[in-house]
């Protein structure tokens, strides 16, 4: 026994495909597009492949597309009209597809199976996006283990790869593998495939009405039989499928042998429809003897799996069809797209698996549906009910369903990324994570900081009526309280790409929280922050309670000097400035708004709640806290620079509502509060931007 494995290093997973057909050739062109290398085995020589035609319906077409491949250079009609009859041929609906296909981002077309395998042959073959995949005719695969992805072929080669794919059919081997129990049976129909040139339709008075509408599909419907003819091959050939009670099929035909090619004679063919219109008939007698064909219509329950190990089936192998509803071949098409959006190019041999199961996830629920939808399709139904499903089965992108499934599974793996609106797009990156939902601290011990601070004295009352409930108090009594406007400058920030941005706010000193179990917390409390980009904000309002707002912040620093100035869409309404600046020892400086008093900063959570009739209501309103402590621990900041004036000045303008729309309540606010002296006003200058993760919920 010769036993092949893989020889060197090379980008990507080795794919082993079971079965050359529709499913496993597209597989092989979606998975080398990825960046694998991929091996199909087929058992045939693809000697006289003759087929018949096959919808690629928009659902179909349009994944296809994405892949690169336009079934109209394979001689593909674009279905334009719809008309169904009763086998007497009285009208029962007629419809013009080409007028309703605006409601599909892709066309519906109508193509020769053996020309469109054809095409995709070369396509899995030819040079172009990926390594070419390999076929191997003639190699008919005689066993497969799950675990390790290997074939053995019937000449006793064993081949191993990474995955496995069993796209071998409806009588699949592989199938046997994961489920032995399971395996298909007569729906109780059988069908006759043929072809013949329209122009032998043309060319007769009696039928030359039927062929003469490029695009159109006919459709005589009864409840136990069906004729449908429709064009392919550039509507050089018409495409006939006739569906009937296996009963009215001569015995010594074989359901469980070649669905394609059982031999049958013309007289069994016309003695089925012998009852039907006189143009459908003298339509079949033209069929050819020896391209006329049986095909048994075969069913199968829904496997509990389609995975075991490194295996996974798709198309008729995991979910054979009844021929309704254009949807065997394009099921099939969809799962393999859908396997490869699981497995790109990057993925690692150990994640196979989980992957597959996560492509059977995503693919299980639409395929068994649809299964359904054809069973259901043998009867005779109303146009309403039969374009429900139309809409359900057309409308549909595997490529974006698939994605969006893998993209759950991953948000799953990551249950403590932050989420913030809008949280369709998935879990945010921002200052304290990245969208893997790693910790950003070691990194942010890079950032840089300026922060200016203008300490002053200022009514106690004034700034107790900002205060969010009586919980709040100064610690010392009297009538003078300390508070701090305090603008930062931040750069080298990670999350930013490198950049920054700055805020400003007003931070009150010396006050305390008394917690509902009579514990006391001390510190700065910040009723207000003002911030020049709406990313911190969002993540500041949303993650930690921060009570942020937009304000454009503009400054103009010196070597001894440094001025602000903050606007609203041109409007200014503050100034601040910090002249004759003189250098100090830095290490004099604890690098927080409070100084060593201060423990952390106090700020207040609101939320409102949704809905006209639930204005003034809080979805969520409660204390939090920053303990500076914690936050030194998660960042510490370096104080790398400390300047200091006595020379420094505030200027507050509320404005009007029209100047300032958005702000106007809180900016007024703030003119109103009154500098009695300047205490302090600095610059501090440093590396190490706490990440605000030690914010928590006081109560």
């Amino acid at each position: 026994m010769t036993r092949k494995d893989l020889n060197g290093e090379a980008k990507g997973l080795r794919i082993l495909i079971v079965g050359a057909g529709i499913g496993g050739l597209v597989a092989a062109i979606a998975l080398r597009q990825a960046g694998h290398r991929v091996e199909i085995f087929e058992r045939s020589r693809f000697a006289n492949e003759v087929g018949a035609a096959i919808h690629l319906s928009p659902n179909a077409n349009g994944v296809l597309r994405k892949l690169g491949i336009d079934a109209v250079e394979f001689g593909a009609v674009e279905a334009e009209l719809l008309r169904e009859y009763t086998p007497a041929g009285e009208e029962v609906h007629i419809m013009s597809i080409k007028e309703t296909a605006g409601i599909w981002r892709h066309r519906w077309l109508l193509v020769h199976r053996a020309h469109f395998h054809d095409g995709l042959k070369a396509a899995a073959q030819a040079p172009g996006k990926g390594q070419p995949a390999v076929l191997h005719t003639a190699s008919k695969v005689v066993d497969v283990d799950t675990h390790t992805a290997t074939v053995t072929l019937e000449n006793g080669d064993v081949i191993e790869g990474d995955v496995l794919l069993g796209a071998d059919g409806v009588h699949s081997m592989t199938r046997t593998k994961i489920s032995k129990d399971i395996k298909p049976f007569s729906s109780g129909k059988n069908a006759f495939r043929f072809l013949i040139s329209r122009q032998q339709a043309l060319d007769d008075p009696e039928t030359a009405s039927i062929a003469q509408d490029m695009g159109a599909v006919d459709m005589w419907d009864s409840e136990e039989r069906r004729v449908v003819i429709y064009p392919c091959a550039n509507n050089k050939l018409l495409n006939f499928i006739c569906l009937h009670p296996e009963t009215d099929t001569p015995t010594g035909i074989n359901p469980g042998g070649d669905s394609y090619n059982q031999q049958i004679g013309k007289d069994a063919l016309l003695d089925v429809y012998q009852h039907f219109n006189p143009q459908v008939k003298k339509l079949l007698e033209k069929a050819d003897p020896q391209t006329l064909k049986l095909w048994p219509l075969l069913d199968m329950d829904a496997l509990p799996t389609w995975v075991d190990g490194r295996l996974a089936l798709l198309g008729d192998a995991a979910h054979p069809f009844l021929p309704y509803r254009a949807s065997g071949g394009a099921m099939a098409i969809e799962d393999a797209v859908s396997l490869a959006v699981m497995l790109p190019g990057d993925i690692s041999r150990d994640e196979v698996p989980e992957r597959l199961k996560i492509y059977e996830k995503a693919r299980h629920e639409r395929a068994t549906t649809i299964q359904q939808m054809t069973r259901d399709s043998t009867k005779l139904q109303s146009p309403q009910s039969a374009w429900g499903m139309v809409a359900y089965i057309y409308g549909h992108d595997e490529f974006d369903h698939s994605a969006q499934v893998l993209r759950k599974h991953l948000w799953s793996q990551s249950p403590e990324v932050y989420w913030r609106q809008p949280i369709v797009f998935g879990p945010m990156p921002g200052p304290r994570q990245d969208w893997m939902g790693r910790d950003r601290a070691l990194k942010s011990t890079q950032s840089a900081f300026t922060t200016a601070s203008i300490k002053f004295k200022t009514s106690r009352t004034l700034l107790q009526n900002l205060f969010p409930s009586d919980r709040y108090s100064f610690i010392a009594p009297g009538t003078v309280a300390r508070a701090s406007f305090s603008q930062t400058t931040l750069g080298g920030m990670d999350w930013l790409g490198g950049g920054g941005y700055r805020h400003i706010g007003l931070y009150i000193h010396g006050v305390q929280y008394k917690k509902e179990n009579g514990e006391v917390l001390k510190g700065t409390y910040m009723p207000i922050l003002f911030e020049n980009l709406a990313d911190p904000i969002v993540s500041g309002r949303e993650e930690l309670g921060m009570p942020k707002l937009y304000s454009a912040i503009d400054v103009h620093q010196r070597t001894n000097s440094y001025r602000m100035q903050t606007s609203w869409q041109g409007a200014v309404w503050g100034h601040f400035e910090l002249e004759d600046l003189i250098d100090e020892d830095p290490a004099v400086d604890a690098g927080t708004i409070g100084g060593e008093a201060d423990d952390g900063i106090l700020v207040y959570r609101y939320i409102p709640k949704v809905g006209k009739d639930t204005k003034g209501q809080a979805e969520a309103e409660y204390p939090i806290f920053v303990p500076h402590a914690a936050e030194s621990k998660v960042v510490p900041s370096k104080v790398t620079r400390l300047q200091r004036t006595s020379k420094a000045k505030v200027e507050i303008h509320g404005l009007d509502w029209d100047a300032l729309p958005t702000l106007h309540h809180v900016v007024s606010r703030l003119g109103e509060i009154p500098i009695d002296e300047i205490i302090d006003a600095k610059v501090v200058s440093g590396v190490g931007v706490p990440d605000v993760s030690s914010a928590l919920r006081i109560e």
